[in-house]
């Protein structure tokens, strides 16, 4: 087996409620990512993003990164993680330094990103992510790139993600157990807009919404710049209850139910179609109509619609995302979802499958695919920076702006 070092390669590495993605690419020479290598098991031991039983977690990602590297036909020994959960929080802060009439050099901005994340954290708290939003030098705002200008004085805005510090622990417990190395725990909906967004739609204004298992995850653009992150606990594997309790099936049986037939609007389903459903207990299977189950989950998904709708509505930018919603996540393909959304937001709103990719890209253009492709366009960005950092041509210099501002901390 070959090594990643020898044909640069990248491993994301999505442990989800639901579902373990394991995903490796190869960085090309024209700066390209191809995927060669994917890998997905059914999660055990997680819990809306947290960990409940550790060996569970381990025994779940060894099985999807070992399916990862027989189809790569490597050995891989770090990854890009993610991380989700309601113990994720936000906050936007500001800094400021002076720059006594000089040129703005590099230095100046890493202090002045310095100076607004050096708010006080609670020790149980652990930092993720600094994303600068933009500068002010003395009167005049809105500055991407200050390297260069001159003035007084240099603000900057940066907007920063924190989570509970054992439940980090806990999730890099599990892939060192896989006798793995964590590079780096990114916020979920992060990745996932990494994977899913156009350049437009950050300057536009968009929000993307990944919908998983356990939890659905936001994160709002506007002026190219993230503004609001949050996490809503509940998610997809309500639906799957709801489905198994109402209908007297196995949960297992009640997820393919979901997946293969659910429809999130009844009117867009006959009354005519049936299936069948299986029973508890060895019963004999029971013939159900779709109409019925779309009955069902209709409301469910109008109770997960208007959590997002409070959410958006609570950061004072629902009047701002003019591009509308993304929905990425395996809840999110389901039929009639971006038609209910679209009725209920009275925004545009669309499925956000990963873009930009090549190599094995049938196997990862799904919606469900969005966070483990965007760790890995996280990974190449957050590589590929750190490989001209110690250069200090101008042309450095800004990558290592962009890099402040694509989360690169």
């Amino acid at each position: 087996m070959s090594k990643p070092a020898e044909r640069n390669l990248i491993v994301g590495l999505d442990i989800g409620t639901s579902q373990v993605k394991a995903v490796i690419g190869e960085v090309l020479a024209d700066d390209t990512l191809s995927v060669v290598g994917v890998g997905t098991h059914a999660s055990k031991g997680m819990d809306k993003g947290g960990v409940n039983d550790l060996n569970l977690v381990v025994q779940s990602v060894q099985r999807a990164v070992h399916e990862m590297e027989l189809m790569a036909d490597c050995r891989v020994s770090s990854v890009f993680m993610s991380i989700s959960g309601r113990h994720v929080k936000c906050q936007n802060e500001n800094g400021m330094v002076p720059i006594n009439n000089q040129e703005v050099t590099q230095e100046d901005v890493d202090n002045v990103v310095h100076a607004a994340r050096s708010v006080p954290i609670a020790a149980e708290r652990r930092l993720l992510h600094v994303l600068p939003q933009e500068f002010t030098i003395d009167v005049q705002e809105g500055i991407k790139n200050p390297i260069g200008m001159s003035g007084v004085r240099m603000e900057a805005d940066a907007h920063i993600i924190t989570c509970a510090d054992d439940m980090a622990k806990n999730l890099v417990k599990c892939i060192e157990r896989c006798e793995l190395h964590a590079d780096q725990l990114i916020f979920s909906a992060l990745a996932s807009s990494y994977a899913a967004l156009t350049d437009d739609e950050k300057e536009l204004g968009v929000c993307v919404v990944d919908i998983g298992g356990g939890t659905m995850d936001m994160v709002i653009y506007t002026d190219g710049a993230i503004r609001h992150t949050a996490v809503i606990p509940v998610a997809g594997n309500q639906i799957t209850s709801d489905i198994a309790k109402i209908f007297r099936t196995p949960i297992s049986n009640a997820e393919d139910i979901k997946v293969n037939y659910a429809c999130a609007l009844k009117d867009m389903v006959s009354m005519e179609e049936s299936i069948e459903v299986p029973s508890v207990g060895g019963r004999p299977a029971r013939a159900m109509s779709r109409h019925t189950l779309a009955e069902v989950i209709e409301p469910r998904y109008q109770e997960l619609f208007e959590l997002i709708h409070d959410e958006i509505r609570g950061s004072g930018f629902e009047e701002q995302i003019a591009a509308g919603l993304v929905l990425t996540g395996g809840t999110a393909k389901m039929e009639g979802a971006v038609e209910f959304a679209e009725e209920l937001f009275q925004m545009p709103v669309r499925v956000g499958q990963p873009i930009n990719i090549k190599g094995l890209s049938e196997y990862v253009d799904d919606a469900s695919f969005a966070t483990a492709i965007g760790l890995l366009q996280y990974g190449k960005l957050h590589t590929s920076n750190n490989k001209t950092g110690s250069n200090k041509t101008g042309d450095t210099l800004w990558n290592r702006v962009q890099s402040w501002f694509k989360g690169e901390f």
